[in-house]
């Protein structure tokens, strides 16, 4: 993952829990980077361990972790660096939810080595939706219901997530129902 990430990970601890809790949780995660160069990429396990150290320094699990960086994803790194790109998803949640398939190629010119997950969008009503989300990394569900989460509250839109089935043996994908009134 690019070190955008990583760097995001540790404004979201240090902005909510302070600095020492941040170096607590570099030294826990055996993670020797003193800083992370948003453009460069790194190791997919280097962030991983960050997650898991900030679950366990933190008294939370590794989904709550995944989750609120998510939303902290969108409310706060997407607005500050890629606030244009945001903004030209679509006037509403239902707009942005729709046009996500073609959200990371306009990232792509930005990260060229960048590895992105593909979503595709179906079962379309006026109140819903169904996300099919796939990924070559595992475990990152709950990131991208925090990402859905945060494309709640940047919309002013309440939603409801459903997982309707989960990556799993047999199944190449997680997919996701959005709800909102």
């Amino acid at each position: 993952m690019y070190g955008i990430i990583n760097r995001s990970i540790e404004e979201m601890v240090t902005f909510n829990y302070g600095e020492a809790t941040w170096l607590s949780i570099k030294k826990l995660s055996n993670i020797d980077v003193d800083y992370f160069i948003s453009t460069e990429p790194y190791d997919d396990d280097i962030t991983y361990k960050l997650a898991t150290a900030a679950a366990t320094s933190l008294g939370a699990t590794l989904s709550e972790v995944l989750f609120s960086f998510g939303e902290w994803w969108i409310l706060r790194t997407s607005k500050e660096k890629y606030g244009s790109m945001m903004a030209s998803g679509g006037d509403s949640l239902r707009d942005f939810l729709i046009n996500l398939p073609n959200f990371h190629t306009r990232i792509m010119l930005i990260y060229p080595k960048l590895t992105p997950p593909e979503f595709q969008v179906s079962d379309i009503t006026d109140r819903s939706l169904h996300i099919h989300y796939y990924s070559k990394r595992e475990g990152l569900g709950d990131f991208v219901k925090g990402l859905f989460m945060g494309l709640s509250k940047m919309y002013e839109t309440p939603i409801e997530i459903e997982d309707i089935f989960s990556k799993s043996p047999g199944n190449d994908h997680d997919t996701f129902c959005i709800t909102w009134k």
